[in-house]
């Protein structure tokens, strides 16, 4: 009795507080405060029937869907994005400048490719690790960041700190030219073309051929990623992949990110990061291409035309965007392959996501949720530290690593 007369008094207190504190209008206290009580109300009832949902789940093989409901439980919970700034543009936006940016220590190492040109890889090798104190058999994610991203994204170190926790060692691969090093040939990158990629796998398998072996790629890393799984089928030494926000058809993308307010969001400045990118190495470039022409473009469909295409061969752009687009190299990967999409994401369209691909391939399960935009997928009241995406990460790759030959028969 004495708790219930308790919280009478303490409801009441509160209601007298939020009465003082609400700018009453002509109708006076009574009605403000019931106006804002009814609309809070209202909005956290439309959130949690419309906003608030669990992920879709696509898998074909039931052995897979199994092991990721057991070891990667995250993909089956109900996704709560922040209440506040739910929305896919809004997530896309805030996100680089709310999360935290972890302290990571890297080791540099720059390594030559066959046509002349140098990769550099960032290495967090992890020799604290408890639980791996043996280097030889550590176990090793290979992280692939986004398109003009490096190994100082915030997602990045996100997943870093995630696998510091579980005792694994780290290999951020930089895009050519983007870390800080020359470029030693006229050459950058693209999603379509994997021969950098390859280098890469091959040369960190080659160091620790003990250690099991994983990657995870982001946008798109992510793209390429996938790009390489398609074309190599079985025959690599990666154990399994995860891959986030990933565009899967090009030509949806590059649409989206036309429309008018996202090209005002996103695709303008995009392109500028783009330009920037490649204006350090304007001397070398310009031996190959008309950089003038390269600096004027103000889409990222503009970029790839004058610039991206025509360094790698393509005939025409359209060319180049159905051989970068992963969808069409869905059906040929041959490892166990975890994708997470927001189906809100404007540089990856919901309608795009090969959701019927995907069931046709035994190693592919799609997570999607409804909410998340792009590398957004912020959750809590204040989202600093921890997003839905890094959870997915931590749980998929340690399921891997842990428990991983339970699925490596199918």
């Amino acid at each position: 009795a004495a708790s219930a007369m308790d919280w009478q008094v303490l409801t009441r207190e509160l209601s007298l507080y939020l009465e003082s504190q609400v700018r009453v209008g002509l109708f006076g206290s009574g009605v403000g405060l019931s106006l804002v009580l009814g609309f809070g109300v209202a909005y956290a009832c439309y959130y949690l029937s419309s906003i608030a949902k669990k992920p879709q789940l696509v898998a074909s093989n039931d052995r897979f869907c199994r092991f990721l409901e057991e070891y990667c439980p995250v993909v089956t919970e109900t996704y709560y994005p922040t209440i506040w700034c739910w929305e896919g543009r809004v997530q896309t936006l805030l996100r680089p400048f709310i999360t935290s940016r972890p302290q990571v220590q890297y080791r540099n190492e720059l390594i030559k490719t066959a046509d002349g040109g140098q990769i550099s890889l960032d290495w967090f090798d992890n020799n604290d690790s408890l639980y791996y104190p043996d280097a030889s058999t550590r176990p090793t994610v290979l992280l692939l960041p986004g398109l003009t991203g490096t190994s100082k994204e915030s997602y990045i170190l996100h997943m870093i700190h995630q696998s510091k926790t579980l005792g694994y060692r780290c290999v951020v691969f930089n895009n050519r030219g983007i870390a800080g090093e020359d470029l030693l040939t006229p050459r950058t990158y693209c999603a379509a073309n994997t021969e950098d990629l390859e280098a890469v796998i091959h040369h960190v398998h080659s160091l620790h051929p003990s250690a099991p072996f994983m990657a995870a790629g982001v946008s798109m890393g992510g793209m390429l990623l996938l790009n390489y799984l398609g074309k190599t089928g079985r025959d690599t030494p990666l154990m399994a992949a995860a891959i986030f926000s990933a565009g899967w058809n090009v030509f949806e993308s590059v649409e989206s990110l036309e429309k008018p307010l996202n090209w005002l969001l996103f695709n303008y400045y995009l392109t500028t990061c783009l330009q920037s990118s490649i204006s350090r190495h304007r001397q070398m470039l310009e031996k190959l291409f008309d950089m003038d022409l390269v600096m004027k473009a103000r889409t990222v469909r503009e970029f790839d035309k004058q610039f991206t295409s025509v360094m790698f061969g393509y005939r025409t752009i359209d060319d180049y965007y159905e051989d970068a687009s992963p969808c069409r190299k869905l059906k040929s990967v041959g490892i166990p392959v975890l994708c997470l999409n927001s189906v809100d994401d404007v540089f990856s369209p919901g309608h795009a996501i090969p959701v019927e691909t995907a069931k046709q391939n035994a190693n592919v399960a799609l997570v999607l949720t409804s909410c998340g935009g792009h590398i957004g997928f912020l959750e809590g009241i204040w989202p600093r530290k921890c997003t839905y995406m890094d959870r997915v990460f931590k749980q998929f790759v340690q399921a891997i690593f842990e428990h991983g030959n339970k699925i490596f028969s199918m």
